[in-house]
């Protein structure tokens, strides 16, 4: 027999378990902020934050730009342009426009993955209508 109560600390594992983004889906979505312009970090992060990234480890943040120069899916130069300290501008590669790509059909796979498991779980969870007939208004 399964129990449907649960303890408040196994309540907040389980929603730690399962809430928030799917892991690395950051990386995506930096790429395809980049596709279009070049950002620095500061703008970047902002961007995300738009896009519904409501905590971001800025140390984290910034490692991920590094790894994905060290990988050649951006670069990145010093803007000196502006008053105030040097900013790295990044800008999407080629090689970065390919693994975005493979990144947009798996998420196309995923979408598709999803929108069965909601179709489905509508079905489910979708309040029954309730219909009125002459016989249920005469009683």
């Amino acid at each position: 027999m399964v129990s449907n109560h649960k303890n408040p600390k196994e309540e907040k594992s389980a929603k730690k378990r399962v809430g928030g983004t799917p892991k690395n889906f950051m990386i995506p979505v930096l790429l395809l902020l980049l596709r279009d312009w070049n950002a620095h970090g500061y703008e970047l992060m902002q961007k995300l934050i738009q896009f519904g990234f409501h905590s971001i480890d800025q140390g984290n943040f910034y490692r991920i730009l590094r790894q994905l120069e060290k990988d050649e899916l951006v670069t990145s130069e010093w803007d000196t342009s502006a008053g105030g300290p040097a900013k790295r501008i990044y800008s999407l590669t080629s090689a970065g426009e390919q693994y975005l790509q493979l990144w947009a059909d798996s998420l196309g796979h995923y979408q598709k993955m999803l929108d069965q498991f909601f179709n489905m779980y509508s079905q489910f969870f979708t309040p029954p209508s309730f219909m009125t007939t002459n016989d249920d208004e005469n009683n």
